[in-house]
């Protein structure tokens, strides 16, 4: 029973992941696949250099949420297992691994093809819902780095490493580290910057695309 509820609130993550807000909008709206305009991404960025501020808006907005709502699905599931002696094993850091699967459900939703965003406001969603501290920690840091640079993806995979930096040295500094919420707080960081690969070829070469900068 215990596997199961955990299994199922894991499945629950990647179905809600799965529920891409920009390809919904994009199409219910326009009649378009977002995926086939500008750079092709199903995400907030994408969303407002096609359709402005608005989408990019409603569509931040939509996918912080699906973070939100399967990490605290997750923490509900965790209060029913709380009376088992689950500490030190997967189901410990339930909501950590939902945190992970339903940014993959983004990334790869099933819905769509398996061709989604790159996880940065559903992330979002996750880290907040999990630790608001660290979360608004990585989102000031991220954001100071995008209005200085005018490179979201600069922004993003920074915060995306210093995730789980965060999360290890608070437990430390805690005296409590949960190691497999750090190896899925880990993995998460990975995902988020291996989706970033192309971006950092670009900003490595100086040709990415800066905030505000219209495409030629």
């Amino acid at each position: 029973m215990i596997w199961l509820i955990s299994i199922l609130t894991v499945i629950a993550a990647y179905l809600i992941g799965s529920v891409n807000t920009s390809i919904i909008l994009s199409k219910a709206l326009y009649g378009s696949d977002i995926r086939q305009t500008g750079s092709g991404n199903a995400g907030t960025t994408n969303m407002l250099r096609t359709h402005g501020k608005k989408m990019a808006a409603f569509t931040l907005i939509g996918d912080v949420l699906k973070g939100v709502v399967a990490v605290l699905l997750a923490m509900l599931a965790d209060n029913q297992l709380a009376d088992v002696p689950a500490n030190g094993t997967l189901l410990a850091s339930l909501p950590y691994i939902a945190g992970f699967f339903v940014v993959l459900g983004h990334n790869f939703p099933v819905f769509f093809q398996f061709r989604g965003g790159k996880g940065v406001a559903t992330s979002l969603g996750v880290i907040l819902t999990l630790d608001w501290k660290i979360g608004l920690t990585v989102l000031v840091i991220a954001l100071a780095i995008m209005a200085i640079s005018r490179y979201v993806s600069l922004g993003s995979v920074i915060a995306a490493f210093l995730f789980p930096v965060l999360h290890l040295a608070s437990g430390l500094i805690g005296g409590d580290i949960d190691v497999m919420s750090v190896v899925f707080a880990a993995a998460l960081a990975v995902l988020i910057i291996a989706r970033h690969h192309s971006n950092i070829s670009r900003l490595i070469r100086g040709t990415e695309n800066k905030l505000g900068a219209k495409k030629e």
